[in-house]
């Protein structure tokens, strides 16, 4: 994971989507730590068949700017950094190996594409702060 690049804003995340057909993001110890193990289902305490992430690539239907996107994805595990400042962003891509119990990606095959810095996940919080009803849902 020393050898990958450093993106440091969305701007540059963006650049990243565009050279890269499908990119996720995972909040862990970084490649070489995930390279020696996988991902854990901590409510069943099964392991997972892939590592798990959450997809940097807009869907078909997101018709905001790609940057939104960026910002609310990156914002959705950010209290993973938060919690355990062990853990970074980094960007990869992979083979869809199914999905977890929260319906999220896992990947087998994991190339990294990047590590993301703490500055790009602060302007990924100011613009999804400033561009989102943040932390509402259906009930709210």
């Amino acid at each position: 994971m020393e050898t990958v690049d450093v993106v440091s804003s969305l701007a540059e995340l963006q650049e990243l989507l565009e050279r890269d057909e499908t990119v996720y993001v995972r909040y862990s110890k970084g490649y070489d730590a995930d390279a020696s193990s996988g991902s854990f289902d901590t409510e069943s305490g099964l392991e997972l068949p892939g590592l798990s992430v959450n997809p940097l690539t807009p869907e078909d239907w997101w018709t905001r700017p790609v940057r939104d996107w960026l910002a609310r994805q990156l914002c959705q595990y950010k209290h993973l950094h938060e919690k355990n400042p062990e853990r970074h962003a980094w960007a990869l891509t992979g083979t869809l190996a199914g999905r977890g119990p929260d319906c999220e990606p896992l990947l087998v095959d994991v190339v990294p594409l990047a590590r993301l810095s703490d500055d790009l996940l602060v302007e990924a919080e100011d613009v999804y702060k400033s561009n989102f009803d943040a932390g509402t849902g259906p009930e709210d």
